[in-house]
């Protein structure tokens, strides 16, 4: 057993969280390179850290030893959602599971795909109508949303537009209390962002007990009929299925799909096109580069290891799925965007990616997340054709609180002429 390398530093003092926030990525790779290992520690909200930046690591936290690395109670997660499967821990995080995990596969899942379907055409099919250049990110956002509230609350904005853009409003005020300092104040004329994103909490809490007393069918309906634990629970998991972190990882990801495949990407824009199965490992390659968020933080709740180094009970343990991702005694060529790989030297090691988390703690909407990319991509490939305008643009990424470029890119499409289109995509792995 190993002492961890880096330095935790003295409280307050030696916190490097400031650093981190700024550039993750690099605060990962500069003591990757210093250090010469893949888990180190450092001091991040003021607390003893150790980064994991490797697949084996990683595994070893998330899967191998996730009763010992639990979620953080204190975490700002927790008072901007309460009590819910992301926050929970040990058995209740396991009983939640088993009963909500239902919700996002099998029957429940495919009865979501003519909304999957209907909205992504409504979203997409006029994206060649002005000839003007199209700003993506807020594009796929507003795709991610009507996805979300269509399918977990039945709203759809054609029907009640009203409640819609009252609902979008709430969950980007909501939003921004797990990027605010968790401070609540409020004064004559002003409150903090935290503040704020608590009330817009209390207001959509008051949505959702709506909709669950009113409605019977559906996803609310399936969410009524399950075993939860109490009367709160129901209402507390559709303010977290329904929040801004759906919407904002979806089009993270199709505005990374959309650039990679630009110009120079006609040809692999052709054989997606053609191919289900190689769509599927460009969507991988996809994740593998530009995860949504940057990982998830655990606390040891007792003396362990990771990698060989000794981990002290209470330390947090960060784990960082861009530097897992790119990590080259697994992803030879790692910063490399090599669709091929998942049918060659990775195949079959899709699990592990970490881009929603991994192990028994992952996020229990991965084939969910997966229909959405595959639907939106299929509906893109299928009806155009698109490049960067102007070709050449800032797309330097900033990985914090959702990875996406600094500026956001504007992309031309064009219309293919086909002589029929359909907007699901042929069957393909899962």
């Amino acid at each position: 057993m190993s002492k961890l390398v880096g330095t935790a530093g003295v409280s307050v003092l030696g916190d490097k969280s400031l650093e981190f926030y700024r550039d993750p990525v690099a605060f990962c790779e500069q003591r990757i390179e210093k250090h010469g290992s893949r888990i180190f520690q450092s001091r991040l909200l003021n607390k003893p850290t150790s980064f994991v930046c490797s697949v084996e690591g990683m595994k070893e936290l998330l899967c191998e030893k996730s009763s010992v690395f639990l979620k953080d109670p204190t975490d700002v997660m927790h008072n901007m959602y309460g009590d819910n499967i992301v926050t929970a821990n040990g058995e209740e995080a396991c009983l939640l599971r088993l009963s909500l995990t239902n919700l996002f596969t099998g029957k429940c899942l495919a009865s979501g795909s003519d909304l999957i379907n209907s909205v992504s055409e409504r979203c997409l099919k006029n994206l060649s109508a002005t000839g003007e250049p199209v700003s993506v990110y807020p594009l796929f956002k507003r795709l991610g949303t009507e996805l979300v509230l269509g399918l977990f609350l039945n709203v759809n904005p054609d029907e009640t537009p009203e409640l819609f853009q009252e609902i979008t409003a709430l969950c980007t005020l909501h939003w921004h209390g797990i990027i605010s300092t968790p401070i609540s104040v409020k004064v004559p004329l002003w409150s903090s962002g935290f503040c704020t994103a608590l009330e817009a909490k209390d207001k959509l809490m008051d949505i959702i007990k709506d909709k669950l007393e009113c409605q019977r069918q559906g996803f609310v309906g399936y969410l009524r009929d399950l075993p939860l634990p109490d009367a709160s629970c129901a209402s507390q998991h559709l303010l977290l299925f329904i929040s801004a972190l759906i919407p904002k990882a979806l089009a993270s990801l199709l505005t990374s799909f959309t650039l990679v495949l630009s110009g120079a990407g006609k040809e692999i824009r052709n054989r997606a096109r053609a191919d289900p199965d190689y769509l599927y490992y460009v969507l991988l390659e996809v994740q593998r580069l530009w995860p949504p968020f940057i990982g998830g933080r655990r606390i040891a709740n007792q003396d362990t290891t990771l990698g060989g180094f000794h981990i002290p009970k209470a330390y947090a343990a960060m784990y960082i799925s861009h530097a897992i991702h790119r990590d080259p005694e697994v992803f030879h060529q790692p910063e490399d965007f090599l669709p091929e790989r998942w049918c060659g030297r990775n195949a079959g090691q899709e699990h592990l990616l970490c881009s929603l988390g991994n192990g028994p703690r992952n996020c229990i909407g991965v084939q969910l997340n997966n229909v959405f990319l595959k639907v939106a991509c299929g509906y893109l490939l299928q009806h155009y054709d698109w490049d960067l305008s102007p070709y050449s643009q800032d797309l330097q990424y900033k990985w914090l609180p959702v990875s996406r470029p600094t500026v956001p890119p504007m992309v031309s499409f064009t219309e293919l002429e086909l002589e029929s289109s359909a907007t699901d995509l042929p069957d393909g792995p899962p």
